[in-house]
């Protein structure tokens, strides 16, 4: 260990293990289910267990808990580990659940020899009723006193398929009158018929999360099993297997507060039912809050971690500003983002005491950085500029273009409105212009002020392009999800216009549009017309 900061509780444990030889290193594990795509809280507990056994130069296994065939997916399973790698990790080993059945089968076994587990007639409403309350005790199973004889023949008919789906449960023998209802004989085993992904029709029974996951540690020989809070009330019962089971080493369970993040759905149910229901596109949808649409976005790896890296591992739930991931995300691409010029709702300027054809001018690719050099930008008679940006009866401190006043244009020239063109609707159509030829960079007049900067693209040169325009998903404010969705929360600008230079961009690729904020390709993208996706703006509202 080389780190001199302030160690969260979670590695104060593991300082405290290595130093009283519990452990003699460092192997976590990362267990999702791969029941749909991964979201930005997993991100933090990716971060969490690979980034923790990586400071102590210890591994972490990635486990998918395949312990439910009827909700799981292979297109899951390849995007969980396309995830993953994104961020930057290696896993040591892939794992699943599925390879250990075998074993959690003979741990089953093992249960019902000494006693500690039995085969319930009950069915899930029966178990229900008789489980109690917070308030009040459990009732007995009646089939809590089969022998141990009948209990194994049973169970093995469970798996032999002599029972339907539902018929009979393996439960753990525990205490009924436990206040904690987890360990009040929590089912161990179901009867399910289904394909499994991996296995097949080998299975008719399988194991719960709760028997499975702690099995699943011990014999992978994990030293820190690291979670998220709401698995406090399930670690006695995480416990309970591991001893029961004889496993050694025994693996051992940490809780830590899960990331919510204010307008912004954390659950997979949800945000499959925003999938399935047609309400975004795709589970890669750069509103949804799953790291491949995050990554379509255009978010990086480095600024998620260093958004986890901020918030930190704390043991109580909070909500986290959705702001500080987007101020991560504003921080790294300020860095690594090169500026382009791009129109997003163009107006026509023509100059109209240019002369000559056109010639090229330079223009900073990232102003901080002079290693990331210039590029050449086209000008010529006629330009666009945003619509914006012109006002016919502006206000007192309007700085940018109207009747009679004059603003700079990046990198070029001081213009002036001289006058306005309309149509017959009386809309603005095209702005006539004239320029201060000797404004140029390194001219007489150069350094002329005037109050007002403009970005602009070339009329004979620029790209047509679309634009996305991306906002939260949800509203703010309370009440079921699907009452709160953001109607505006995509806006498509089909003809902008990006100066020649960003006509090689690749997917993926991304850049400052001066003035816009923050934009990346996106594999809509076509080899006739670019489609951009806004990342985050340039104005940054955080204040942490």
């Amino acid at each position: 260990m080389t780190e001199s900061k302030a160690r969260n509780f979670i590695e104060e444990i593991i300082d405290g293990d290595l130093e009283s030889g519990r452990a003699s290193h460092v192997l976590t594990r990362f267990p999702p289910e791969p029941n749909g795509y991964l979201h930005i809280g997993h991100a933090k507990s990716i971060c969490l267990n690979f980034g923790t056994a990586m400071k102590y130069v210890g591994q972490c296994n990635l486990r998918y808990d395949d312990t439910n065939p009827v909700k799981e997916d292979d297109e899951y399973i390849q995007s969980i580990r396309r995830d993953v790698e994104w961020l930057g990790f290696t896993p040591e080993k892939v794992l699943f659940a599925s390879d250990y059945f075998d074993y959690m089968f003979e741990c089953a076994l093992k249960l019902i020899d000494k006693g500690l587990a039995y085969v319930c007639d009950l069915n899930a409403e029966q178990i229900r009723e008789y489980r109690g309350t917070l308030t009040e005790p459990g009732k007995n199973s009646p089939c809590r006193n089969r022998s141990i004889k009948e209990n194994k023949q049973l169970f093995l008919e469970m798996r032999d398929g002599k029972y339907a789906d539902g018929e009979k449960v393996l439960r753990a023998k525990i205490d009924m009158a436990s206040p904690n209802l987890n360990m009040r004989d929590p089912i161990i085993y179901r009867i399910l018929r289904a394909t499994h992904h991996r296995t097949g029709d080998k299975w008719l029974i399988y194991p719960m999360y709760d028997f499975a996951h702690p099995l699943g540690d011990a014999h992978e020989g994990i030293t820190h099993s690291i979670c998220t809070l709401e698995f406090e009330d399930h670690r006695p019962l995480y416990d309970w297997v591991v001893q029961n089971c004889d496993c050694d080493p025994a693996p051992h369970q940490y809780e830590f507060a899960r990331l919510n993040l204010t307008r912004t759905i954390m659950s997979k149910r949800y945000l499959k039912k925003l999938v399935d229901e047609k309400f975004v596109s795709g589970w890669d949808d750069p509103r949804m809050p799953t790291i491949s649409g995050l990554r379509r976005r255009g978010f990086t790896p480095e600024a998620i971690r260093d958004f986890c890296e901020r918030i930190g591992v704390a043991k109580s739930n909070s909500e986290v500003d959705a702001g500080l991931l987007e101020h991560c995300v504003r921080e790294h691409l300020g860095q690594i983002a090169p500026r382009r010029m791009a129109v997003l709702d163009p107006l026509k300027v023509v100059i109209e005491n240019y002369e000559g054809d056109g010639e090229t001018l330079q223009s900073e690719n990232l102003p901080k950085n002079e290693e990331a050099g210039t590029r050449d930008i086209k000008f010529s008679r006629e330009i666009y500029i945003e619509r914006s940006d012109f006002m016919e009866n502006p206000p007192g401190k309007f700085f940018r273009l109207a009747p009679g006043k004059e603003v700079r244009l990046k990198d070029a020239y001081i213009i002036k409105c001289e006058s306005v063109i309309k149509d017959e609707n009386g809309s603005v159509t095209e702005l006539r212009c004239s320029c201060d030829p000797d404004s140029k960079s390194g001219g007489p007049t150069a350094g002329r002020k005037i109050k007002g900067t403009l970005h602009w693209v070339d009329a004979a040169s620029a790209v047509p392009c679309e634009v996305r325009l991306y906002d939260y998903l949800l509203n703010e404010g309370e009440g079921d999800f699907t009452d709160r969705l953001n109607s505006e929360s995509l806006k498509v600008l089909p003809s902008a216009l990006i100066e020649a230079a960003g006509t090689d961009a690749l997917v993926g690729d991304r850049f400052q549009f001066m003035r816009q904020g923050y934009f990346n390709v996106d594999p809509d993208s076509t080899p006739g017309k670019k489609v951009f996706n806004l990342i985050v703006n340039l104005k940054d509202s955080y204040k942490g």
